[in-house]
Formats: structure tokens, C-alpha cells, sequence
């Protein structure tokens, strides 16, 4: 099918939105010069799309009940099943609903993508089918990623599988509810500002947020380049391990990795144990305006389990720490505000796998964005004002800074092996009721994520690790180790899980 030719009038507008004032006899003359170029268009529309092939059978699967989905965590179930052998044969793993598995639907919580259907299996889901796990469905997840609670998918709450009526964190909710529940062993997560960690925290899981680029984000609805991250969630340390093993190191389709970056046998590296480890704990870390005293007191408490296992522990002083959140807040409102909204999630300027099936359905939002929810609206109408206004000075100038803020946790990893500090600094918090103000409803989204997001920022690996109960609910600590090194974090993590029942400290 032939490309539709603009009118005159359609080739003014277009002008005139980039500034240029064309006459009707300037549009004609252009308009005669363009019809060659819209020709080759003709010729790119008439080539079938060059995308990865599709294996292993499949069906749609079904939106489960209410009775089967108590928690709210599910949003499709389905059976994948995957190569008869392989490292991760037997493992029923779940996929984020942000994660592409061709045939199945994929609404990324948001009312403005239900309906959509992707025609492409995302690198980490094929790596996982490769290696003999079955996928058994699709989790449910926030709008468009954007809250750090488990209030914003437009199929309704997630439930806290400790107490319902309660947080289970975001973006990556479902996902760390279903591990939790032992409904998968394990589950893919996306993080931007700590929406793999953030979930894991408050679920008591194990949550992993690699290096960047080390696990290819192709397939995966993107959010920003920069700050893009998937990985492995799961209920102990040697499941994750051995999920990283499979999914981690390039595919040649991802411009956020870097050739050298392959994966490592997490599971044999692990087991060298935290004996001779030095460990800071990061002053900055703690006491923040909304730090809950007891988790606080609750990480200090499983550093020292780190003394008994052999390490050295100390405390370290990082003020930069303290700038993370602010260097984050330009690169993830301006940055998704452009790519993942006005630019229909892809963008422009990369090399790699476009899904642009994925382009063509979400570019519908723009009819429909009253309906995105309270979290994405209020963060694009800031990146809105600042691109429009400032031009993307501060998007950049952030990303300058994110350079020197990933110096100066450089310069600290030099001196320790891991830097130690709460996931969160709260437990889960009650989710906001139907109708609650919007005051309370973006609270409830981004109060959480100061020790977090500064690592999407930098790319640092980090890890939510289970460390205790504070009034019945879970509280994460974050383990930070050098850029590809997350084999010293799970020596660490490990270490730590070997040595008792976390919910016991």
C-alpha cells in the first residue's frame, strides 16, 4: 500500500509547526521535490519487517478470575513451554505485562494499550524458553511503569501478599507478588528508578537490578534509554543467580549494551561466600525525611549478621548519595515525557530492534490521555514544561552529572566491595482507596524510591535483599557493588541467606 501524499495545506501545517512559512507556491514547488522521496517510503513500505522469529507454541491465554486472582497480580495466564532441557528446566517463570511474548496481550497497565498483541518475543523471554523454563503468563504492572506503588494499573490494585490492603510496590508489583506467593519461581522486572527493587522490598523477595545493559531490554516497552532495566526476581538467591546466567549478555539488537558484557556463573561465584568482603554501610543512606526509624535499625541490624559471616563492615560517608534523587528526576520526566510518550515509546537515533507494531498501537494515547493515570499526567506535564520551556537543558545537564555522580560511587567502590543501605526506607504503606486525592495517590507512587533511583541513574548493579520484619512487614536491604560485578553481591546475598531466616532477625 502507497504511502498517502500530503496536501498542499498538510505540507503548510507541517511547516508551519517546525517555524517555516510557506506561500501556496512554495508548498507546490516542495511538494514536486518530496514525491521522489515519498516514493522510497513507498518502496520501505512494501518490505516485510525484518523481526526475530517466533518459537515455541502458544496460545492467548485468559484473563483469570477474581477468585483465582486474589491478590490482583495477574493479568494474563497462558503456558509457554520451553526447550525440554536447560538450566532452567521446571522453573515456572512470569513475565512483567511490559515484557513482549508474541500472541499473548500485553497492556502495560494502561487502558490506553489493552488491546494490543505483540508480534515479537522480547531477547530475555526467548533466552529463558531457550533454557527450558515454561512462562505461565503475564504480571499485572503500574500505568506505563510509572509508580513506585501497586495503586495505578488500570485493572485495579495489587495487594501486598503479606497483608492485603497494603502496598506491594511498582512498577514491577505482580511480578514480585506471584514469586512471593510461590505462584513462579521466578519473574522478570523492569527498573527505571528501582521498580524491580522497590516491589521486591516490600514483598520480601530477591530482586535484581544488573548492570545496566548487561540484560538486553530488547522487547521490552522502553521507558528511557538511559535508565532502562530488566531483570530477575525471585524468592531465593541461587533462583536468581541462575536466571541471570540465562538471560544477561548481548543480543546485538540493544544499544544500551556494550560488547564484553557476558554473563558470568553466578551460581558457582556466589558460593565463595562473604568471608574477606568489605562492606560500607552508606551513611547517606539512612535517615532520610520519610526513613522509618525501625528499618533503619532493621538494616544496621542484618550489617552486623555481615561481621559474623567474615566481612568487614564500616560505615562510609558518600554526600553525593544525597543528589541522586535530583540528578534522576530530569532524565526520567524529561526523558520519558519525550521517548516513551511523545515519541510512542521507541524514539528515534538508535540502532536495534523497533517494535513497531508496539509504535503504531501506543501512538493512540494522544486521543485517550485524560484516561493515563494521576503519576504519568502530573510527570509529563513536568517534562512537558521543561522541555518547552528550558529547551532539554536540564535533561542534559543531569546526564552530565549522572558522570560525575557515578565517579564519586566509583571512587567509594574502590575502597569497599559493597556498599550497604535500606532498599526503601519504609515498609509498605496502605494503598490509597477508590476516589482518594491526588495528593495522596502520587505520594503513595514516588515516596519510597531516594536510596533506589540514583543506581538507574549511574548503572550500578544493586540488589533488594529480605532482611527482616518490622511489624509483620518485609524490609529490603540494597547490596551495591561495581559496574559487572553482581557476582560479589550475590557472594554476599548468598552468604547472608545461608546464615538464617531472614524473617527471623
Amino acid at each position: 500500500m502507497a504511502v498517502k501524499r500530503p496536501t498542499l495545506s498538510q505540507l503548510q501545517d507541517v511547516a508551519l509547526g517546525l517555524g517555516i512559512h510557506l506561500s501556496e507556491e512554495q508548498a507546490t514547488v516542495y511538494n514536486t521535490l518530496l514525491q521522489g522521496n515519498f516514493d522510497a517510503y513507498d518502496a520501505v513500505d512494501a518490505m516485510p519487517d525484518y523481526l526475530p522469529i517466533v518459537g515455541y507454541p502458544r496460545t492467548p491465554g485468559y484473563r483469570p478470575s477474581a477468585e483465582e486472582n486474589k491478590y490482583g497480580a495477574w493479568y494474563v495466564k497462558t503456558t509457554v513451554q520451553g526447550a525440554p532441557t536447560g538450566k532452567l528446566a521446571g522453573k515456572k517463570v512470569v513475565l512483567k505485562d511490559n515484557v513482549c511474548l508474541a500472541g499473548v496481550p500485553m497492556m502495560n497497565g494502561a487502558s490506553t494499550l489493552e488491546g494490543y498483541v505483540p508480534n515479537v518475543d522480547a531477547t530475555v523471554a526467548t533466552r529463558m524458553l531457550d533454557a527450558g523454563a515454561t512462562i505461565i503468563g503475564k504480571s499485572v504492572c503500574e500505568y506505563f511503569c510509572f509508580s513506585g506503588g501497586s495503586h495505578t494499573s488500570s485493572t485495579g490494585p495489587v495487594h501486598n501478599p503479606h497483608r492485603m490492603g497494603y502496598s506491594a510496590g511498582g512498577s514491577s508489583s505482580g511480578s514480585a507478588v506471584l514469586v512471593a506467593l510461590g505462584e513462579a519461581d521466578m519473574a522478570i522486572g523492569g527498573d527505571q528508578g528501582g521498580s524491580i527493587r522497590m516491589p521486591a522490598s516490600y514483598c520480601g523477595i530477591y530482586g535484581m537490578k544488573a548492570t545496566h545493559g548487561l540484560v538486553p531490554y530488547t522487547g521490552v516497552m522502553p521507558i528511557e534509554l538511559t535508565i532502562d532495566h530488566t531483570g530477575p526476581m525471585t524468592n531465593n538467591v541461587a533462583d536468581n543467580a541462575l536466571m541471570l546466567e540465562v538471560i544477561a549478555g548481548p543480543d546485538g539488537l540493544d544499544p544500551r549494551q556494550y560488547a564484553g558484557q557476558t554473563a558470568q556463573p553466578y551460581t558457582e561465584l556466589m558460593k565463595a561466600g562473604a568471608r574477606g568482603l568489605k562492606i560500607g554501610i552508606l551513611k547517606e543512606g539512612f535517615g532520610w525525611p520519610q526513613s522509618m526509624p525501625a528499618v533503619d535499625a532493621k538494616v544496621r541490624q542484618a550489617a552486623e549478621r555481615f561481621k559474623q559471616l567474615g566481612a568487614t563492615v564500616t560505615e562510609v560517608s558518600l554526600p553525593a548519595h544525597l543528589t541522586g534523587p535530583a540528578i534522576w528526576l530530569p532524565i526520567a520526566a524529561e526523558g520519558a515525557t519525550q521517548q516513551m510518550m511523545k515519541d510512542n515509546g521507541h524514539g528515534f537515533n538508535w540502532k536495534g530492534l523497533y517494535v513497531t507494531s508496539m509504535v503504531d498501537f501506543h501512538a493512540g494515547w494522544k486521543e485517550r490521555a485524560d484516561e493515563l493515570s494521576e503519576t504519568l499526567k502530573l510527570t509529563m506535564v513536568l517534562g512537558e514544561y521543561f522541555i518547552k520551556h528550558y529547551r532539554g537543558h536540564y535533561y542534559a545537564k543531569a546526564q552530565n552529572l549522572a558522570r560525575q555522580l557515578t565517579a564519586a560511587y566509583d571512587a567509594t567502590l574502590s575502597q569497599f566491595d559493597l556498599l550497604l543501605m535500606p532498599t526503601l526506607p519504609m515498609t509498605a504503606t496502605p494503598l490509597p482507596k477508590p476516589g482518594a486525592p491526588v495528593e495522596e495517590v502520587v505520594a503513595r507512587a514516588f515516596e519510597m524510591l531516594p536510596n533506589t533511583c540514583p543506581f538507574d541513574v549511574t548503572g550500578h548493579p544493586a540488589m533488594s535483599v529480605p532482611c527482616g520484619l518490622v511489624d509483620g512487614l518485609p524490609v529490603g536491604m540494597m547490596l551495591v557493588g561495581k559496574k559487572y560485578d553482581e557476582a560479589t553481591i550475590y557472594r554476599a546475598a548468598w552468604s547472608f541467606e545461608q546464615a538464617g531466616d531472614w524473617k527471623l532477625i
